[in-house]
């Protein structure tokens, strides 16, 4: 017995001795210009080649055996740096990392990234923010949505349009986070522009399937965009000057421990138009005519080092689009005087205005604090507010005045609590809880007018708010299981209380990678998600009197299942080559019935919607350069997505299974940006796709004339069309070629750039919307296509200071 009690001793202490022999390095790892925090940056041991990745605040942490170890940190665009280091304790190792000046991989002995190939992640792509300042632009304006639906699995709406389409989902079922927080409209101008100021951005990750534990409340993707923290070495600035619009960005220190940015855009379409409209007033004999439409944004970010392992954020965006138009009048009215028998002349006044808004306000307040060498903590609180907001006003003579207003929106306040652990190398924890108090406002009218006798009618039409609670814990571990295996499984809870409803449910997510060589890997994944709101959409183009509504005891939350399989393969450390088949289902998910619409004040919301299923499958394909004076990526999408609504009382399409709206069946995208010289580079895009799906009458019942006794046939104009099915036709093809030049100079105060693009360069006109129409040459009905975009060219000038 004693024996047995010395050898057990024995073993413990010799497992104590092995245990203290490892030793934990943790640091920041940050950009050595301007002292940006780099996301995913590969921390590794070049001898064994364990390793991790910085987190989002740029932190890691590696525990590896006493010893000699060769420590080794890559980021794309930066040359690698490597350190030997004599493992004897736990140490704090901070490196800044040197951009390449000609943004060519540097090699050194022994790298290895612990990206792309060797990830457990898929269906995740990271475009460089370079990359997207280099392709040709619309009216000047470089747009990181519009750079995405580029991507294979995105598809973009109509045309010209920024919505997002992913494997078969809608733009509702996006996650688009900015430093964390939920943004709810990311479109100007009817989606043409997106809000996202590309001056102000850091870093963009799309996520289309194989969905980490930490991320939920969306079926189709994540976006997660972080805004910069401010140059914390120097003083900087850049801007540019557009046909349409503007934007500077200024950023710098405050001392030692603080960094600042501000960036703002602003469009003049309305001071461009001003002239033209006031030479009408008056031409007019009008008192005041006021009309126009502009759209700005403004981001701000500060962030406070207290020391190495403590720092403090505070970012904010807001952004707003309005329509506007005022118009007055003085005249002389004649009338007839009976006492008099005469006519008699009087002044008469009217005043017109009609307004149209909408706009998004986020903030987000974090902290993050590093417990130890292995556990990190990040805190954040979160704001996020969109509304929309539309008006009519008319007062006539001394008349008090007859007012429309209609507003709808939602509102959230969250908080979240996030934990990074690193005990070991071959295990990488995250954990947290999160709860967001939602606020909707569906949409409701309030309308006042002069009954006549001096009193003001008041009247409110509509729905009224909403208040509910969204819940989520989750847990998730990197795990590497030998040289060739590594699994990202995790597990997600979700809950949702609406008045007396509480829904709740687990959902299971599981990634994994096995590699065939050094280069070569075949990727799985598994993912569950549930979705708690809903955007009702009334038309085609992303319009902002959308609704955005929650599950409710009648609306029943969204659910899918999505599964993944794919390979990827690295040539020559140059090109990454990936394949991946995805089958995705849906439920629940919720449309307008038919004839109804957000105009549907006779009914609650909630009575004019269906619930349906959705399945979407597919196989994408890409090929993607990141480094070297010639980058770009050629994509290609095989898919199909359909959608079903048979429950009784709710069919749509008389409840027969019909393609979803942006259902293509070949999406081929290819974007190549090269670069010439130190002074010049071009960049090209050309897509294809397979035309949307629409809507259209077929035949019309005759409609009967009372004053001639006679019936007459109108294609287009009948009382009752036969639309034969939701989705019955398919649009022509859209395909498009966009070219843009830069010129760079080099200045004693910075530097300057010139760019010229030319957007659907051989002058395709790709449809917007088709309708029936009456031909008078043929004397017959006709289908019209129309289009909005044909060859536009464009220039901007920018400069960095």
């Amino acid at each position: 017995m004693i024996k047995r009690l010395l050898l057990i001793s024995f073993l413990c202490g010799w497992y104590n001795v092995l245990y203290a022999q490892k030793y934990t390095i943790s640091g920041y790892i940050s950009d050595a210009e301007n002292g940006e925090v780099l996301i995913g940056a590969n921390v590794y041991n070049a001898n064994d080649y364990l390793g991790t990745i910085t987190n989002n605040y740029g932190f890691y942490s590696l525990t590896l055996p006493q010893g000699t170890i060769k420590l080794t940190i890559s980021f794309v665009g930066y040359s690698t740096f490597q350190q030997e280091i004599q493992l004897t304790e736990n140490k704090t190792i901070s490196v800044e990392l040197k951009p390449t000046i000609e943004i060519e991989e540097v090699v050194v002995e022994g790298t290895r990234s612990e990206g792309g190939v060797t990830s457990s992640q898929m269906s995740l792509i990271e475009i460089p923010l370079k990359t997207i300042s280099k392709l040709p632009s619309l009216l000047g304006e470089t747009d990181i949505i519009k750079s995405i639906q580029l991507l294979p699995g995105v598809q973009s709406g109509s045309e010209g349009m920024s919505g997002m389409y992913v494997r078969g989902g809608g733009p509702d079922q996006n996650l688009i986070l900015l430093d964390g927080v939920p943004v709810y409209n990311v479109n100007h101008l009817f989606g043409f522009f997106s809000v996202f100021n590309a001056d102000a951005i850091q870093n963009v990750k799309l996520i289309k399937g194989g969905f980490p534990a930490h991320y939920g409340g969306r079926l189709s993707s994540v976006l997660d965009i972080s805004m910069k923290e401010g140059n914390a070495k120097e003083f900087h600035g850049t801007g540019s000057v557009g046909i349409i619009s503007s934007k500077l960005a200024l950023e710098g220190p405050i001392g030692d421990k603080t960094s600042y940015i501000i960036s703002g855009r602003r469009t003049y379409i309305d001071v461009l138009t001003y002239p033209i409209i006031q030479a009408a007033a008056k031409q007019n004999g009008m008192d005041e005519l006021k009309a126009g439409y502009f759209f700005y944004d403004l981001n701000a970010k500060i962030n406070h080092k207290f020391s190495d392992k403590s720092r403090l954020y505070l970012s904010a965006y807001t952004g707003k689009d309005k329509f506007y138009l005022k118009e007055a009048s003085t005249y002389t009215d004649e009338y007839y005087n009976p006492e008099t028998d005469s006519y008699d002349t009087e002044k008469r006044y009217y005043r017109n205005e009609a307004g149209f808004w909408w706009g998004n306000l986020t903030t987000a307040l974090r902290w993050s604090y590093a417990l130890s060498d292995k556990l990190f903590l990040s805190t954040t609180g979160t704001f996020s507010s969109y509304k929309m907001v539309t008006l009519a006003e008319m007062v006539y003579n001394n008349q008090r005045p007859n007012r429309a207003e209609y507003m709808s929106g939602i509102l959230d306040w969250g908080a979240k609590v996030d934990f990074d652990y690193y005990p070991v190398p071959n295990h990488y924890f995250k954990f947290g809880v999160s709860e967001t108090y939602h606020t909707y406002n569906p949409g409701a009218l309030a309308v006042s007018y002069d009954s006549g006798s001096g009193e003001v009618e008041e009247a409110e039409f509509g729905n009224n708010k909403i208040f509910t609670h969204e819940l989520a814990a989750y847990v998730e571990d990197d795990i590497r299981i030998g040289d060739l295996l590594k699994v990202n499984a995790g597990l997600r809870w979700s809950g949702f209380k609406v008045r007396n409803e509480f829904f709740n449910g687990l959902e299971p997510r599981l990634s994994a990678r096995f590699l065939l060589s050094e280069n070569w890997s075949v990727k799985g994944s598994y993912a569950q998600m549930s979705q708690y709101i809903n955007l009702l959409t009334t038309s085609k183009i992303g319009l902002p009197t959308d609704l955005w509504v929650p599950a409710t005891d009648i609306l029943k939350p969204q659910k899918a299942r999505q599964v993944a399989l794919g390979s990827m393969y690295k040539l020559k450390n140059e090109y990454e080559i990936s394949v991946e088949g995805f089958y995705k289902t849906m439920d629940n998910l919720v449309e307008y019935k038919e004839g109804a619409s957000i105009f549907s004040l006779e009914n609650d919301w909630e009575n004019n919607v269906a619930l349906g299923k959705g399945w979407s499958y597919g196989l994408e394909f890409l090929v993607m350069k990141q480094l070297g004076n010639t980058t770009g990526w050629i994509g290609y999408t095989l898919s199909k997505s359909d959608r079903l609504f048979d429950k009784s009382g709710q069919e749509i399409s008389f409840g027969e299974k019909f393609p979803y709206t942006y259902d293509r069946r070949h999406d081929i995208s290819f974007v190549l940006s090269q670069k010439i010289n130190k002074r010049m580079d071009i960049g090209l895009t050309w897509v294809f796709g397979t035309g949307n799906a629409t809507t259209l009458g077929f035949e019309s019942y005759p409609e009967y004339n009372a004053n001639s006794n006679d019936y007459y046939y109108d294609m287009w104009r009948g009382q009752v069309i036969n639309y034969k099915g939701r989705n019955n036709y398919r649009m022509p093809s859209y395909h498009r070629l966009d070219v843009g030049i830069n010129f760079h100079k080099e200045k004693k105060w910075g530097k300057r750039t010139w760019n010229f693009s030319v957007y659907n360069a051989y002058n395709r006109k790709n449809p917007f919307y088709l309708d029936w129409g009456y031909d008078n040459n043929t004397k017959q009905t006709k289908l019209y296509k129309y289009s909005i975009f044909q060859i536009m060219p464009s220039f901007s000038y920018s400069f960095e200071f």
